[in-house]
């Protein structure tokens, strides 16, 4: 299947140069990304082919959903890695998480136990779609006073955010970093989301592009969207993205 997709859809987009795609959910069978580990080798081939050469797993923390912890997670990623090596597929695979703050990720803080950091202390955090938590703030503070470096995932996605952008700036002076996904620069979650992504590229907010790999159609677009090198080639110019160091 993966070659037939292949044939009919050539590499138009080369994203070497950031070496590192720090959001994605290969893992297989855990949350709502690959569903198993010939998904995930298709996916992880796809993304090499894209030229990335290293990749930072983060699956899902979001307990209503999908009740992730080290251990999950640490199977997942295990067990991906034994294929990964029976194929001799030598894919730096390093495994963190996407906590979505809720309760759980409340409870999270209040036991000391290390969180799962995309490098060092960096951890990568997610709002709902549909409103922005009540007490985010209280807890990217608890977060920073922990030792951890917050990445708010995607905040062009949470188009609430768009109608009073100063929380943008009241994040980034509080030492947030952002997050944003390549697919918002190609218009793949609608043009609210791609002008939200546009509004902070031009801010100079944006500190790291993921992919947010879920599905081959994510593959696809990635693949085959006109949309995206402009933005990765300034970014890449302006030295303030952190892929490449990761």
């Amino acid at each position: 299947m993966f070659s037939i997709f292949k044939r009919k859809h050539p590499v138009t987009n080369d994203f070497s140069d950031l070496i590192t795609d720090m959001h994605s959910h290969l893992l297989p069978g855990i949350d709502d990304g690959a569903t198993d580990p010939g998904n995930s080798i298709q996916l992880i081939r796809g993304l090499q082919e894209l030229g990335y050469s290293k990749f930072i797993t983060t699956p899902h923390i979001f307990w209503d959903m999908y009740k992730n912890d080290p251990n999950t997670i640490g199977s997942a990623h295990q067990n991906l890695q034994i294929e990964l090596n029976k194929l001799g597929m030598n894919t730096p695979l390093h495994p963190a998480a996407e906590y979505y703050l809720d309760d759980h990720f409340d409870e999270l803080l209040d036991s000391n136990d290390p969180l799962l950091s995309v490098k060092d202390k960096m951890v990568l955090v997610e709002f709902s779609f549909v409103n922005a938590p009540v007490n985010y703030k209280n807890q990217l503070f608890r977060l920073q006073i922990s030792g951890y470096q917050p990445i708010l995932a995607h905040p062009e996605r949470y188009l609430y955010l768009g109608g009073d952008k100063k929380v943008f700036d009241e994040l980034k002076n509080a030492g947030c970093l952002f997050q944003v996904n390549m697919l918002s620069l190609a218009g793949y979650y609608g043009k609210p989301s791609q002008d939200l992504a546009q509004y902070l590229l031009k801010k100079n907010y944006i500190d790291l592009l993921g992919t947010d790999l879920h599905h081959l159609r994510h593959l696809e677009a990635l693949r085959s969207s006109s949309h995206i090198m402009p933005a990765v080639q300034s970014l890449l110019q302006s030295g303030q993205l952190l892929n490449p160091g990761l």
